[in-house]
Order: structure tokens, then C-alpha cells, then sequence
């Protein structure tokens, strides 16, 4: 019989997960006074031993392939061995299952920080339509919060970690509290005359990446290389500038190697304890508190909600209305390239500035009739990076031979491409969802999830509109624009954005919600779920930003309410 060891102390708060949102609710919660536990399923991450922004391929024993070139091709190339810590599509031991007829990749991290380790740090605001998107064409459902709620949260966050950009007034992408943005790259003013000729909007991006010495963290020094980890903390991640913090409160208990598996409910209805597997010693565990915030990102906090059952909860906690693991959406994704011989001619120059894209293309069709509801933004990027694992692949493919004359036509095509990415927003639908598989476990003996996902029309549509606007953009710049390698329908694969979330909704109505406004169970009053998991809809902007605020708007909620006695 397996035993099961309990602690004898009860913190105020159980936070599980270590990212964006768990990371932010350690910081308010700590610094408010409360005294926290904190559940990560992975390891602590050591910027100056796991962080490798400069080294080089040399410094490498596989040169950054993986053993036998694993990292060369298909969705596990992320992975390579220059990148920071940051997960996998495919965990050992702990598998995903999708449904007949459907694929879904679920990217997790497993690590003190999670996804923030080496995300590509694009901090969007959401719109105020997008709170209100089924009063503005009737599809979806509105938030129970608008924008004017979200918005002190908004400047919370960019104030505190940095953001750059720049104020102009566009309806679709709201301004924020900026710092200033790095110049662009001579690529980018190169797309952006083209823009300009087709009336496509094109501005400084908005990452949180800090230009000048912010909270004492020193500025970027534009090395380039964001997604192999920042030792400074120029760049943004849970790791090192939320959780910090919280830590030197000494308010915080960090436990890392736990893998929660369920939510334990008293005879009041309240989450009285969080179990645990600790992965070093392979016992089960138990972790008491008065209050409990589930940040493990959107699937895996439901997923630990549908695991949750008791005579209470028989679908599973908080799920009374049904909705847990319903509404999954991703952004849209479609991407492309133009190929310009001009830039050849170039004189090579530094132009690596940060980890990231200096220019973007908010949504600019708003205030327009087009063929889908809702909109999309484009992300880009090309030049003379450091090259990359399997950066010359297509040149090999394309011409034979070997030795000198194959170097000189990857040098004549290098720098010579740029990229294009389109981020749009999915309305749900009912075919998209992640259930309990109810056949397999993983290693720690934890059922786990299996996936539904179809794309709908308006999705096939905007992705059709994605590429045609490449094109135009590629062709006004002068160039040759590159098929895109995805499916017919050129669209992503469920999953592949990693912008999974709305799995366990927030809303006015506890028959078709399981949270309301401040991310609290309608069910069970101290429980929180502050991930992406609690968004109503997907925008067309990546989710980080707007699940850090909603998450320290819920933090000051229920440090709020803990003062008056009611978590």
C-alpha cells in the first residue's frame, strides 16, 4: 500500500506551477505577507550553468545536432543544444494521447520558470473588442471583465519587468508603458518601405526585452541570442525576476521535482491539500494550505482539475458546469518567406539587436469587411544571424556537390531570406477539447490527457489570407515569394503555436463558467486558476503578458479577501 507522507504545516497558499503565472502570484502573494509553497514539476534552473547565449557551436560535443543529428529535423529540433532549458513535445514517461482523426501537439516545460526560460518575449496587449468580441459579430462569448479592468494590471507588469515599443494609437494593439525601441535592422526597414507601399501597418515591436537598466537589471547588450537564456536578466523570465523576489522574502518554500496530481477537497467543499509526486524519491506527498493558485499552464491545471474527483466534484473539481477542459483554442498560425537576391549585395554588419523582431505588423484590417471574423498580426525576421543547425539544409537539397563549391552557394544565399509569421485568433469550437484518457497513465501512475482538435472555416480562411499578404508584401519588396511548407490549407498544426488555453473559462454565468472575473472557482472559493487556462478567447496577441496581469489582478484579490477572512 503505498504510503503517503503529509506535511504537518498549512502555508496560506499553494502555488502550482513556477511561470508566468506562478511566478507573478509568488511575487504578490510573498510581498503582501502571506506565506507560500510553491509545487514545480521540474528542476531549478541555474542561468549561469543552463544559459548558453554565447557559446559556440565549437564549444559543443555534437555541434549543436544532438547525438546522431537528432536535432535536424521535425517539431523536436526546438530542442537543439543551444536553446536555455526550456521542455519538449515529448516527455519521457509522461505521453498525451489525441483522439482518432485529430493532432495536437502539447509543448510542456519542465523547469523552474517554465516557458518564460525561452519564449520568444512578444508582450501584446489585448484590445478592448477583444474582451467584447461576441457583442462586436456574435460568435464566441464576451469576457465577464473589459479592458478598463485589465489595464492598471497592464501597466503593473510592463512597469515592473520592462517592455519596449512605442505609442501610436492603433485600436487593434493598445499602447503601454514603454521603453525605448532598438532601431531597426536593415531587413526590417527593408519590409517596412514595402508595407508602407501596401498600406500594411508596420511599427516597433513590443517585447520585454529592457533597452536601458530597468529595476536593477542591466540593459540588453543585443547580442541577439534571447532564446538560449539571458545570465543578465535582460530579458524577461519568471525565473529570474519574479521569483527572485519572492524568495527574498523569505516568505517562499520552493519545492521542485513535484508533480501535482490532485487537488484535495475537506468536507466544506474548500481545497484542503495539494498531492504530490516527488519525482526524486518516487513517494507520494501532500502539501496543506488554506488557498490554492494553479498557474501549471492551461492544459495541465486542467488536467489536474479532471483528476480531481471526489463525491463532491464526480466530473472532476470546479467542473459543476462542464466547461473544464472544453473551449481549447490556439493561435492560428500560417508562416512564409520572401527570397531578395538584393540582399546579397549587403556589406556584412552587425545587425544581431535583440532576441527577436525590432518590426511587426499589428492587425491593420479592423475597421474593414474582410472574409473571417476577428484578425491576425505578423511576426518577421531574416538577415545574418549566427547560423543555426540545419540553416543550409535547403541549399543542399537544392544543389549537388560538396567541398568549396557548395560553401559558396550557402554563402551567396545567406541572409538572403526573410521570414513571415501570422498570429491570429481561433474562435472555439465544439471539436476542440482535452478529456482524460481513460486507458493511460503515465509513469507516476497519473491519467493523462487526450486530445480533440479541428480547425474551423474562419480559421482556413484567415490562414488563406496570411499567406496572400505574404505574398504582396514579399512581391512590393521585390522579391520571390517562397511556398509555404505547411499543409494545403497552410495552416499550423493544433498546438504548434503553444498558445494553448481557455480550458477552464472565466465568466458571469456558473452554469457555463468554472471561474469568475478574478480567476476564483465559482465552486470552490479558495481556489485560483491564473494561467492561460481561465482566458474566455483567443486574441491574435501571444497570451504572456495577459495572463501576468490577470494573474496580479487575482493576486491582489485574494490577498484582498485572505485580510477579511474569506479564502
Amino acid at each position: 500500500m503505498l504510503q503517503v507522507i503529509r506535511s504537518p504545516k498549512v502555508y496560506d497558499v499553494c502555488i502550482i506551477g513556477s511561470g508566468a503565472a506562478g511566478g507573478t502570484a509568488a511575487k504578490i502573494l510573498t510581498e503582501g505577507g502571506l506565506n507560500v509553497v510553491l509545487l514545480e514539476a521540474g528542476p531549478p534552473v541555474v542561468p549561469a550553468r543552463d544559459f548558453k547565449e554565447h557559446m559556440w557551436p565549437y564549444d559543443l560535443p555534437h555541434r549543436g545536432e544532438g547525438v546522431g543529428g537528432k536535432h535536424r529535423d521535425g517539431i523536436e529540433s526546438v530542442n537543439d543544444e543551444f536553446l536555455a532549458p526550456n521542455g519538449f513535445w515529448n516527455i519521457e514517461g509522461e505521453p498525451y494521447t489525441s483522439a482518432p482523426g485529430s493532432t495536437f501537439y502539447w509543448f510542456r516545460s519542465r523547469i523552474v520558470g517554465g516557458r518564460t526560460n525561452h519564449w520568444g518575449r512578444i508582450a501584446l496587449r489585448f484590445a478592448p473588442v477583444d474582451f467584447k468580441a461576441r457583442s462586436h459579430d456574435g460568435m464566441g462569448d464576451d469576457w465577464p471583465i473589459t479592458y478598463e479592468d485589465v489595464a492598471p494590471y497592464y501597466d503593473k507588469v510592463e512597469s515592473y519587468i520592462g517592455v519596449f515599443g512605442t505609442k501610436e494609437n492603433i485600436p487593434s494593439a493598445p499602447d503601454g508603458v514603454f521603453l525605448p525601441p532598438p532601431k531597426p535592422r536593415c531587413t526590417e526597414v527593408f519590409i517596412k518601405r514595402a508595407c508602407d507601399k501596401i498600406g500594411v501597418t508596420c511599427v516597433p515591436s513590443r517585447l520585454a526585452i529592457i533597452t536601458k537598466p530597468h529595476n536593477g537589471r542591466a540593459a540588453c547588450h543585443y547580442c541577439g541570442q534571447c532564446g538560449r537564456g539571458c545570465i543578465p536578466a535582460s530579458n524577461f523570465s519568471s525565473s529570474q525576476v519574479m521569483i527572485p523576489p519572492a524568495q527574498k522574502t523569505g516568505r517562499l518554500t520552493m519545492i521542485t521535482e513535484a508533480m501535482a496530481r490532485e487537488l484535495m477537497v475537506g468536507k466544506s467543499g474548500k481545497v484542503e491539500a495539494v498531492s504530490y509526486i516527488d519525482k526524486k524519491t518516487r513517494t507520494e506527498q501532500q502539501v496543506r494550505a488554506r488557498a490554492v493558485v494553479l498557474g501549471a499552464s492551461a492544459c495541465e491545471s486542467a488536467r489536474l482539475l479532471l483528476n480531481s474527483r471526489s463525491p463532491l466534484f464526480p466530473d472532476g473539481l470546479a467542473n459543476g458546469s462542464g466547461v473544464v477542459g472544453r473551449y481549447l483554442t490556439d493561435s492560428v498560425g500560417s508562416n512564409g518567406a520572401g527570397y531578395f537576391p538584393q540582399l546579397a549585395k549587403i556589406p556584412p554588419h552587425n545587425h544581431d539587436g535583440v532576441g527577436g523582431m525590432h518590426l511587426y505588423m499589428p492587425w491593420w484590417k479592423y475597421d474593414r469587411k474582410n472574409e473571417f471574423l476577428r484578425g491576425y498580426h505578423i511576426e518577421f525576421g531574416g538577415g545574418r544571424f549566427m547560423p543555426s543547425v540545419g540553416e543550409f539544409d535547403d541549399v543542399c537539397e537544392q544543389f549537388e556537390g560538396y567541398g568549396a563549391s557548395l560553401k559558396k552557394k550557402c554563402r551567396d544565399s545567406y541572409g538572403t531570406t526573410i521570414g513571415f509569421a501570422g498570429r491570429g485568433e481561433m474562435i472555439p469550437n465544439p471539436d476542440c477539447y482535452c478529456e482524460i484518457d481513460p486507458n493511460q497513465v503515465d509513469e507516476w501512475g497519473i491519467p493523462v490527457l487526450r486530445f480533440h482538435w479541428k480547425w474551423g472555416d474562419n480559421e482556413l480562411a484567415m490562414a488563406e489570407d496570411m499567406q496572400n499578404t505574404f505574398r504582396q508584401i514579399v512581391e512590393a519588396a521585390g522579391g520571390t515569394y517562397l511556398e509555404s511548407r505547411l499543409p494545403e490549407s497552410h495552416i499550423s498544426n493544433g498546438g504548434e503555436i503553444i498558445h494553448e488555453l481557455g480550458v477552464v473559462r472565466m465568466g458571469s454565468d456558473p452554469r457555463k463558467s468554472a471561474l469568475n472575473g478574478y480567476s476564483q472557482a465559482h465552486e470552490v472559493k479558495n481556489l485560483f486558476v491564473t494561467d492561460a487556462a481561465s482566458f474566455v478567447s483567443n486574441a491574435d496577441k501571444n497570451p504572456t503578458l495577459t495572463i501576468m496581469a490577470l494573474c496580479w489582478r487575482a493576486s491582489e484579490y485574494l490577498l484582498s479577501e485572505a485580510k477579511k477572512g474569506n479564502i
